[in-house]
């Protein structure tokens, strides 16, 4: 996927301008495609030159002028054919799991250090995500095919951060049997915390 493709998608939901597609990356589909916001105007410049998109400038009192793009018929052309294609399976980098891979050759205490601020990233994560779908989704049901794809998107953020937090806890739980160096113990609220 290119990062065109993703904001050819989020202009599915409105005309935006850069900043509030900007804001979107920040807020939702950056969970799972991330770009910094020059980034997405280098690309806005692309797709407007491809007829993909188009500007409309809005004038504003007091502020300077905005720019709002929407989604061409070209533009929605380009977006349902990079759909009708095959997906590519996601690729995982990550040195965290290459250290573990290596683990009889490396200082435990920087690793469990590592994993505790890991760990703490992704129940922050997994929070903001159940955060969001209470809100977006009260009942925990969506109405019409935008809302369900929304929906379906944040379950699968939640349960990635919940398995990745619990992958963190669990390597923890082991290294520490292995160092004979603090555990991890269950909190009040359910959360885990070092030990030791």
């Amino acid at each position: 996927m290119a990062l065109g493709d993703a904001i050819l998608a989020c202009l599915t939901e409105r005309p935006m301008t850069g900043y509030e597609l900007a804001k979107t990356f920040d807020s939702s589909i950056g969970f799972f495609w991330k770009a910094d916001h020059q980034q997405i105007y280098r690309e806005l410049s692309k797709l407007r030159d491809r007829g993909y998109i188009q500007g409309r400038e809005v004038v504003q009192t007091g502020k300077p002028n905005k720019l709002v793009y929407t989604l061409t018929p070209e533009g929605r052309t380009a977006l349902r054919h990079w759909a009708a294609r095959p997906s590519t399976p996601a690729s995982t980098k990550d040195d965290l799991l290459v250290r573990l891979h290596a683990l009889d050759s490396i200082d435990i205490e920087p690793l469990r250090t590592d994993l505790m601020a890991r760990l703490e990233h992704h129940r922050d994560r997994h929070a903001n995500y159940e955060r969001i779908l209470k809100k977006r989704f009260p009942g925990g049901t969506a109405e019409g095919r935008l809302d369900l794809g929304n929906l379906l998107l944040l379950r699968l953020g939640a349960r990635h951060e919940q398995m990745v937090a619990d992958f963190c806890e669990e390597t923890l739980e082991a290294l520490s049997t292995m160092s004979g160096k603090g555990t991890v113990v269950p909190l009040e609220d359910g959360k885990r915390e070092g030990k030791g």
